[in-house]
Formats: C-alpha cells, sequence, structure tokens
C-alpha cells in the first residue's frame, strides 16, 4: 500500500504546485526537479541568455541554477513564489559571471599591453624594464600547475568557453572552473606589482 501511494504520489506531481515539489524534491522524490525543470527552464535560460549574451553560459547557468535547487538551495515557500526566487537567483548569478568575465578580461587586456609595449620600448632603460616584466610574467605562469597553464591557455588565448575546455580535456566543468580560478588568482598574486 506504502508503494502505491508514492507511485500515486509521483503521477500527480505534474499537477502539484512549485512549492509542494520543491518540498516533495526535499523528501527526496528526485522525479520533482524534472518537473521544475520543465516549468521553468526556459525563465532561467532566458534571463540568463539576456545577460551573458552566450547561449552555452545560459545553458550552463541554467544547469547550475538547478543543481543549486536540486541541493536544498535557499529557496523559502513561505517568503514567495519559486518562481520569483529562480528568477532572482539567475540574475544574480548571471551578474557575477560577468562581472568575474570583465575582472579576468580587464587582467589580461593589461597583461597584454604590457607585453606589447615590450615590443615597442624605445629607450634602453624602458627595454631592460620591460624584459624584466616579461621575466616576472614568465615566472609567475611558471609557478601555476601545468593543468592550470592549460586551462587559462585554452581559455584566453584559443578562446575556448569552459565547458568547451570541459569536454576536450574530458574532465568535469566544476573542475575545469575551479583550475581557472586558482590559476588566475596566483596570476594575480605573483603579478601585483605589473597590474594595478
Amino acid at each position: 500500500m506504502d508503494s502505491e501511494q508514492s507511485g500515486h504520489s509521483e503521477k500527480n506531481l505534474p499537477t502539484q504546485t512549485d512549492a509542494e515539489l520543491f518540498l516533495a524534491l526535499k523528501g527526496g522524490q528526485t522525479i520533482a526537479l524534472g518537473v521544475l525543470y520543465d516549468r521553468h527552464a526556459g525563465l532561467v535560460y532566458g534571463l540568463a541568455y539576456k545577460t551573458l549574451g552566450n547561449p552555452q553560459e545560459a545553458e550552463d547557468l541554467t544547469q547550475d541554477i538547478f543543481l543549486t535547487l536540486a541541493r536544498g538551495g535557499s529557496y523559502d515557500p513561505r517568503r514567495g513564489s519559486l518562481r520569483t526566487f529562480l528568477a532572482i537567483l539567475t540574475r544574480s548569478r548571471a551578474i557575477d559571471r560577468v562581472r568575474s568575465r570583465s575582472t579576468k578580461l580587464a587582467f589580461l587586456s593589461r597583461w597584454k599591453l604590457g607585453a606589447s609595449e615590450e615590443t615597442t620600448a624605445n629607450s634602453p632603460l624602458e627595454q631592460a624594464f620591460q624584459g624584466e616584466r616579461s621575466e616576472e610574467v614568465k615566472a609567475a605562469l611558471a609557478q601555476l600547475s601545468e593543468s592550470q597553464q592549460q586551462i587559462l591557455k585554452m581559455a584566453y588565448y584559443d578562446g575556448f568557453s569552459q565547458s568547451e575546455i570541459a569536454k576536450q580535456l574530458e574532465v568535469p566543468l566544476g573542475t575545469v572552473k575551479a583550475r581557472a580560478r586558482r590559476g588566475l588568482l596566483k596570476l594575480r598574486e605573483t603579478l601585483t606589482d605589473y597590474v594595478g
């Protein structure tokens, strides 16, 4: 009888409210996530795409949002609708990604600017300074692990998204994100005197 009741409740999942589905998901009914995804993935993807402007990044963020929800998230049905919660969470995470991307691009453009200045330096003093700076950059890159160097090269020189890098290297997306972040943080620490 107990299995009939659980089977019956699973059949009724598509007709349940978002709050009921969320509680079912928290109670271990993973099928509820699929119903919530079907209901709200369009909203999440649309908001992500509008902010990020990249379909692959929007897909990645959509997946991240629903994984967050599956892990329990911070949604409280008493405080508002799930749709509003997902919209706010998506917008916040998308803006974080844009800011992160902007920070990385600014860092790299300053770094590349330093490299181009190296080739146009005129005086012997400038050439000596730029040569020393180039050595600092090489030394900073050498301090990164091989995997961090590879991921940063693929991202910033080859133009691959983190999802594409994960597929090419056959590693989880989370691993790529973590290695890229650690690599950039280490580079920033090492090159603080030259960047900014």
